[in-house]
């Protein structure tokens, strides 16, 4: 029997106006994520992988309904908390496996190197390792962005507006604050609003104020093809 929680995961296309206007709106119900560092929230800083064939970057571009993503995640460019995360794609929804590594396991994922893991597929360690053994899995680029999340316990929601997002190819960098960046082309900010089961009503009113363009916006494809 399937257990795992697929989480829905919608995605819209913000102009900076509208992203300020809604921040406002959700800011009177809704509490800020306790990740945030400032007022204008965090940033984020993934290294994603793939492998030889650049499997997930193809199902990616192709709309595939069950896809993963493999990726590195960091806060505020600092390493005293690192993310290892699979993140699978089934239709509209989504399931994160996430554990936390040290810098030296990063650093021999980063290599080409198996890490410490379970043998159980929730593990996110034994899925890298798993890659790397068989599809050769490495770092291909770097993505980093600034993040404002703002989050409701009823239905798990969490809605966040993603700005300055930008790719980075100095894999072997990542972690180090020694990335130069280059910025995407065209539109760079996105809301995500993600949640279990449901989304409470008043939620939906404050969003349907504005008109917003759903999208299948893909931060680690448009950071690969940025260098295409």
């Amino acid at each position: 029997m399937n257990t795992k929680m697929y989480r829905v995961e919608d995605k819209y296309i913000c102009a900076a106006q509208e992203m300020y206007q809604l921040q406002k709106r959700l800011e009177t119900v809704l509490r800020a994520d306790c990740n945030e560092s400032t007022q204008e929230g965090y940033q984020v800083i993934s290294l994603y992988f793939d492998d030889l064939a650049d499997s997930c970057l193809d199902a990616t571009r192709e709309g595939s309904d069950q896809r993963l993503k493999y990726r590195i995640r960091i806060y505020n460019n600092s390493l005293s908390r690192i993310n290892l995360e699979v993140k699978e794609k089934q239709g509209s929804r989504v399931y994160k496996r996430v554990r936390s590594i040290t810098e030296m396991e990063m650093r021999m994922l980063m290599c080409g190197r198996c890490i410490s893991s379970s043998s159980s597929m929730e593990d996110p360690a034994f899925l890298f390792n798993l890659a790397i053994q068989t599809r050769a899995l490495r770092p291909k680029v770097i993505v980093a962005y600034e993040r404002k999340a703002y989050v409701y316990a009823p239905g798990n929601v969490r809605i966040t507006f993603d700005r300055n997002i930008r790719a980075g190819r100095q894999t072997i960098e990542f972690g180090s604050g020694k990335i130069s960046y280059d910025s995407l082309y065209g539109q760079d900010a996105v809301l995500e609003i993600k949640y279990d089961e449901f989304l409470p009503e008043f939620i939906l009113q404050l969003l349907e104020q504005s008109s917003l363009l759903q999208t299948a916006y893909s931060k680690y494809r448009l950071c690969r093809e940025r260098y295409q």
